[in-house]
């Protein structure tokens, strides 16, 4: 398991679309992808989960990620949260 922190760069945080192309991101990988905010921590590829963390522009999470392709996850998830869409 490896972790990353990562400061949200999104122009509009963590809206509905976002988290919706988030979870598309992080559902092309087969390793578990979790997402930290505060004392919270959900599965990158719910939906559901995504948006009760309610996250916005500015704000830093902790990005985990379990599996054989976790190093590609981090660095997918990564790039994503960090660009300036």
């Amino acid at each position: 398991m490896i972790k990353k922190p990562i400061t949200i760069q999104l122009a509009n945080g963590l809206e509905a679309r976002p988290v919706a192309m988030l979870v598309q991101v992080a559902s092309q990988f087969e390793s578990e992808i979790q997402i930290e905010s505060g004392v919270r921590r959900v599965n990158a590829k719910s939906i559901m989960g995504m948006m009760t963390l309610g996250l916005s522009t500015g704000e830093s999470v902790v990005v985990y990620a379990d599996g054989k392709d976790e190093e590609e996850a981090i660095q997918g998830i990564a790039k994503y949260l960090s660009s300036r869409k």
